[in-house]
């Protein structure tokens, strides 16, 4: 049952070996005080060590001096299970050198798997995943030559169907951020930005005999209303009264002149009245900005994939979080939404595309930031736009006078004969009949049986030497091809 301790009483409850189970969304709900007292024990006296943390969507502020990246770094934890690790700087660095034994899965994959685990089954089966990079027969999750547990994916036979089969170590503990605490011993998420999947994630953990560790802001003097508790004291042992670092409200978007804007404002043009959205992290975010410009954002409903519905995106280090929602709920049941074909239309970004309609989304040189909720949203989306520039680093381009002008090219492309791994699938999405275009600053390709398709130019951009020269594949021009 519920007890209220210090942060260091409760990381006492770790003990060297234990499976952490994190319940954070990329750069919010993040437990920072729970996280510094297991870095302050660590130093102090080496324990808790040979950890191994399982995280659904990543568990780090875009600084490498906070949440669970120091202790990371110096050496606590052996493995590390994520579905997004975009916020975590220097671990996923480390998981790209081969530093850490490391492995990443689809974040609803996880999610769903972690609620199916917390009701006893040992596993749980996906079509998500056949035929991306964590199909063993692809290359499965192992993100680095130390990362070899093939016991987590495999591919399985049901009725003449194939799917994946998803598991996940069991938890010892479970460390999760909340709002508040009542005099019952319950959690209550009232002023969260997110909510993500605390309850399965306490479900599973206790019926494994673990510990449930809830930081919360405050301590209510009275019982919280049955329907809007979220984790009932059953479920919770140690509970960390802390300040609260950041709220979605402090998020400010900005709006510039930039190569993402063209991008953006293409894109945007795919929108409709009625439609359901999910926007992606980066360069897709841009698409809300001109959705609210042109007046059709009262006209759609945005989501997010961390469990909002409705309101406009945060940007940033807040993604994840939406302003003026009008409904959150667990991240679960909004993969549930996505994978049943929820929504209408996605916008995605991309490191870079093939000449087969292939998109790594995940794995950079250097650096893993992991696919998270990408894999569902595109595998089940009816329309899907990625948004990426047409190379990189030191790419320079404006719009004047209705024009595009190509002021400097990048010197890494992004469009090639192959990826480097996997994200998204473009000859299963031809199967599937969904409709895929990739958005530049300087033409639009669409997604046919062999792959790649120009289908449309810009104003002011010249096909042979703007975009056909600079391909190092030949690519289909469509007979149609639009300015």
């Amino acid at each position: 049952m519920t007890e209220i301790m210090s942060a260091r009483e409760a990381v006492s409850l770790i003990k060297d070996g234990d499976v952490i189970g994190l319940s954070s969304f990329v750069g919010i709900a993040i437990p920072e005080a729970v996280h510094d007292a297991i870095t302050a024990r660590y130093r102090e006296a080496g324990s808790p060590n040979n950890l191994t943390i399982v995280s659904t969507a990543g568990s780090g502020c875009f600084d490498e001096n906070r949440a669970a990246e120091p202790y990371i770094r110096e050496g606590a934890v052996k493995k590390l299970v994520l579905g997004h690790s975009g916020s975590m700087l220097n671990t996923k660095r480390m998981m790209a050198n081969g530093e850490i034994e490391a492995y990443n899965m689809p974040l609803g994959a996880m999610a769903h798997t972690i609620r199916t685990m917390a009701s006893g089954m040992p596993g749980h089966l996906d079509k998500l995943g056949l035929g991306l990079f964590v199909d063993p027969r692809v290359e499965g999750p192992g993100l680095n030559e130390i990362s070899k547990d093939d016991s987590m994916v495999k591919v399985v036979e049901v009725d003449g169907e194939e799917f994946l089969y998803y598991k996940l170590p069991r938890f010892d503990v479970a460390i999760m951020k909340a709002s508040s605490v009542d005099i019952n011993g319950n959690i209550s998420y009232e002023n969260e930005p997110v909510i993500i999947d605390p309850l399965p994630m306490a479900q599973l953990t206790k019926a494994n005999g673990g510990k449930v560790i809830i930081q919360v802001d405050k301590v209510l003097d009275t019982a919280t209303e049955p329907r809007n508790v979220v984790v009932p004291n059953i479920l919770v042992d140690a509970v960390v009264v802390a300040e609260p670092v950041a709220s979605g409200e402090e998020v400010v978007v900005k709006r510039d002149n930039s190569v993402a804007n063209i991008i953006g404002k293409r894109a945007s043009r795919e929108l409709k009245k009625g439609d359901i959205v999910n926007i992606g992290i980066g360069i897709p975010e841009s698409v809300s900005k001109f959705a609210k410009e042109d007046g059709i954002l009262e006209d759609i409903v945005m989501t997010v994939e961390s469990g909002a519905i409705g309101g406009l995106p945060a940007a940033g280090a807040m993604f994840g979080s939406m302003i003026q929602p009008q409904m959150l709920y667990s991240m679960c049941s909004q993969f549930d939404f996505y994978d049943g074909g929820g929504l209408d239309i996605c916008f995605m970004g991309g490191l870079e595309a093939d000449r087969y309609g292939n998109v790594n989304a995940h794995r950079a040189e250097g650096a893993i930031s992991g696919i998270g909720g990408f894999g569902n949203i595109t595998s089940a989306t009816k329309i899907v736009v990625f948004c990426l520039t047409f190379n990189a680093k030191g790419l320079k381009a404006k719009e004047e006078d209705g024009k595009i002008k190509i002021l400097q090219e990048g010197s890494i492309a992004k469009f090639n004969e192959k990826v480097r791994s996997v994200s998204f699938s473009g000859a299963r999405a031809f199967e599937r009949g969904q409709k895929v275009l990739y958005v530049t600053e300087r033409c639009v390709f669409g997604l046919c049986e062999s792959g790649l398709e120009l289908v449309e130019i810009y104003p002011g951009i010249d096909l042979h030497k703007d975009v056909l020269y600079r391909l190092d594949f030949p690519v289909k021009v469509s007979d149609k091809l639009a300015e």
